[in-house]
């Protein structure tokens, strides 16, 4: 299936395509897969991964505290929010390793400034122009004309800098005829062959989105993220699909009426949770060698506020899933939520560092020097070791 997106992306030629330019059918360098997915706004942690075994949980939360009673265990300390039923399985078959108390190195509360920080990587706000993902897979052997996939309309900040990726967006154009299509094809490969290979390249990728329902993407709910995972999946086990992806889920921010089993947090909940579990369906046998990981730029603070909502906090929760993850366990240096434990006496404290898990994953799933995980991604982040223990051996 074809749109006109596809034509217009072939008439503008390699530099201005919108579809990957992937070379479908030759191999890579490693099977390995990676999948980022952004939470924009600030997920809640304290619902999503609830420290219903903290004695200071229930009375701190008040009416937004998880019931031990329908939260779904994890250890003596930590349950997932019920709306969480599928990642709790893959917690249980040890394929989902949740993280708390986590935070970059940004400790104010503006969204921009924080998701700035999230995906260049750096120490402080907009002290970089690239983003880490884009250094790490320019550490790589470049195997590829583009290296990473964003499923969005244009690469977000993670994915920019030097090393060639592409982006996959659904169209809300009219589809075009194929024969068209075909006619075009037949007259770029007579005038233009530079043309015709982005052409072709573009048609194959539209095709492959096609296959997850990419045509009904403009029908569903901001929050329904299932068809792009779908699609994100199926780029990635291509044999000439790209390394990594990212997906962009926004949503996030409940400041008002954000609700317990019910309300915007817990619709979102349940999108994740059935994306995720779409992701590793279509992924299929690559499901193995795969990590996503999912983070959002801070957390939310510990008591609820005036109108049933929580505000820009500071420590958050994190997860990483996939089969080649080490998980069935929580990974938390855990502070607590006592009065006197509390970051600037209303937030979760951090107490690691998300850079240490992207270095961790980046170094024993996709093999990235550590040289160049210090030096390119992560610059002035030493004290940020990359953790252990993370990927599955």
């Amino acid at each position: 299936m074809l749109n006109r997106r596809t034509l217009l992306a072939g008439v503008a030629g390699a530099g201005a395509l919108s579809f990957p330019l992937f070379a479908f059918g030759q191999a890579l360098t490693t099977d390995k897969r990676l999948l980022v997915i952004v939470l924009r706004g600030g997920l809640d942690g304290l619902s999503a991964v609830a420290p219903v075994g903290d004695p200071s949980y229930a009375s701190l939360r008040g009416r937004l505290a998880v019931e031990r009673a329908t939260a779904l265990q994890l250890d003596s300390t930590f349950a997932l929010h019920p709306n969480l039923r599928k990642m709790h399985a893959l917690y249980r078959a040890q394929e989902l390793l949740p993280i708390h108390a986590c935070a970059t190195a940004y400790r104010e509360r503006s969204h921009f400034d924080a998701q700035n920080v999230l995906e260049t990587g750096g120490v402080r706000p907009f002290a970089r122009t690239e983003g880490w993902l884009n250094k790490a897979l320019g550490a790589l052997p470049q195997s590829r004309p583009e290296m990473g996939l964003a499923l969005s309309a244009q690469a977000p900040l993670i994915l920019r800098g030097r090393t060639p990726v592409s982006t996959w967006s659904p169209s809300t154009l009219p589809d075009v005829n194929t024969d068209t299509m075909a006619r075009m094809l037949a007259l770029y490969e007579a005038r233009d062959p530079a043309l015709a290979h982005a052409l072709e390249s573009a048609m194959s990728a539209n095709a492959i989105a096609m296959e997850s329902g990419a045509s009904d993407m403009n029908r569903a709910g901001p929050r329904t993220i299932t068809p792009l995972a779908q699609i994100a999946a199926r780029f990635l086990k291509d044999d000439g699909g790209p390394i990594a992806a990212v997906m962009e889920v926004g949503g996030w921010d409940t400041h008002a009426n954000q609700g317990l089993e019910q309300g915007p947090l817990a619709r979102g909940l349940t999108a994740l949770d059935d994306g995720l579990d779409a992701f590793k369906t279509e992924m299929g046998a690559a499901w193995a060698n795969t990590i996503v990981i999912i983070a959002t730029e801070f957390g939310r603070t510990a008591a609820p506020n005036g109108a049933n909502g929580t505000d820009h906090g500071t420590g958050a929760a994190a997860f990483l899933a996939g089969g080649a993850v080490n998980g069935g366990r929580v990974l938390a240096d855990w502070p607590g939520l006592a009065r006197g434990a509390l970051y600037e006496d209303r937030d979760l404290r951090p107490t690691t560092d998300l850079r240490a898990v992207f270095k961790g994953v980046l170094a024993d799933h996709l093999r990235i020097a550590s040289a160049a995980l210090e030096r390119e991604a992560f610059p002035a982040s030493d004290a940020a070791r990359p953790l252990q223990g993370l990927v599955r051996t």
